[in-house]
């Protein structure tokens, strides 16, 4: 007898929603490998170096003693909303009570979906950067969010242009979502944009969204929109320690906010998870004390391969802005170019055996740039640029 597959459709929330793009390249990146390709990618920011020795040692001795293998609470650890605590003072200058202002994720993009299905009620207009991160997008739709797009462009210097915005109309608008250091064209934050954000927030009795996990990496002064006066009334803000201490496999994230937000988010978030293990969140808080000299160190390996990441782009034809902050480069094509971000790509994938990012993917405010990330090292970066010169 022939089994047949059931027909059965799938929600109405997924609609406008598709697989993650890096899903299915990186899948035709391996069944090239599989062919006997030899591809280099510079695609996902996953960082290739480990957490610092220490990080390591507290977790495999936490784990090793009877008494760590329990659930956790939903709202974390001590141990870990402390050590966020201590981080953001010492850091960032921003006082958050580790009791009812910080709740520790399972990675800040969950925060991202966290957050919306908090919130949004079905048709709630969600703010969405253009470029941006999309899975901004794809959790605002899922929660029932209309998406409406502020543009980000070279000419305003990736920031947001608040006329615009208004002059599209804020009726039913109620988040906006903001990344900066801003991925993916790298664009620092300054305490005069976070001070428009919050005014403009107020203004129209808008939550923000701040996602800010990139701020320790090649930028001079990391930032937390909290720290601007008032932002707690009208803020969230996520943060992470997959970028900033090599933890991305980690999952280990956190929002911070008013007592009343962090209430109101975890009656989501308690009813679909539950708190992570807790040697890693002893280990997380292990790394969020580390001294200047982690991040010092860190950012001398993603400055000697930004030198490489210039010299490729160069290669390619592609222009850069200086001063990106951020685990990637953003790079305009090259002039003359006919084809879009896409065609481009593919063409350095397929001639040359290297994987860039079209900028597309981030909105068609990127549909002219590209994206390399800086998880790679200089020996890979060099090999890369290598193939690049011997096949365009």
């Amino acid at each position: 007898m022939e089994n047949s597959l059931l027909d059965i459709a799938v929600s109405k929330r997924l609609e406008g929603v598709g697989e993650y793009y890096f899903s299915k390249k990186l899948r035709e990146i391996d069944q090239m490998r599989a062919a006997g390709c030899e591809i280099i990618s510079l695609g996902v920011g996953s960082p290739d170096r480990p957490p610092h020795p220490s990080v390591i040692a507290r977790l495999a001795e936490t784990a090793a003693r009877p008494d760590t293998h329990a659930y956790q609470p939903y709202k974390g650890a001590a141990v870990l909303r402390k050590a966020f605590t201590h981080w953001y003072g010492a850091r960032y200058g921003v006082e958050l009570d580790p009791e009812d202002e910080i709740l520790p994720l399972i990675g800040s993009k969950e925060g991202v979906m966290h957050v919306c299905m908090t919130y949004l009620n079905p048709g709630d207009k969600v703010l969405i950067p253009n470029p941006g991160y999309p899975t901004y997008r794809s959790a605002a739709t899922i929660a029932g969010g209309v998406c409406v797009d502020y543009r980000l462009t070279a000419a305003n210097g990736w920031l947001p242009d608040f006329e615009q915005i208004e002059a599209q109309g804020m009726d039913g608008v109620k988040m906006m979502i903001v990344n900066y250091p801003q991925m993916p064209t790298g664009a620092a934050p300054t305490p005069e944009l976070f001070a428009a954000l919050v005014a403009f927030a107020r203004k129209y009795g808008i939550l923000l969204l701040h996602d800010n996990p990139y701020s320790f990496v090649r930028n001079a002064h990391p930032m937390s929109l909290l720290a601007t006066p008032g932002a707690k009334d009208v803020a969230v803000e996520l943060n992470s320690l997959s970028k900033s201490h090599n933890m991305a496999g980690w999952r280990i994230g956190m929002i911070g906010g008013a007592r009343e937000r962090i209430d109101q988010i975890i009656r989501f978030k308690s009813n679909m998870d539950s708190g992570m293990f807790l040697p890693m969140q002893e280990a997380a808080a292990t790394a969020l004390a580390l001294g200047d000299d982690w991040y010092r160190e860190l950012n001398e390996v993603y400055y000697a391969r930004e030198a490489k990441g210039y010299e490729l782009l160069e290669t390619l034809g592609c222009h850069t802005r200086p001063g990106q902050a951020g685990l990637f480069m953003w790079a305009a094509l090259p002039e003359g170019y006919e084809g879009d971000c896409y065609a481009f790509s593919d063409h350095v994938l397929y001639d040359c055996g290297v994987f860039v990012t079209p900028g597309g993917i981030f909105g068609d405010e990127g549909n002219r740039y590209i994206r390399i990330s800086l998880c790679a090292t200089e020996q890979t970066l060099q090999k890369a640029i290598d193939k690049i010169k011997a096949k365009l």
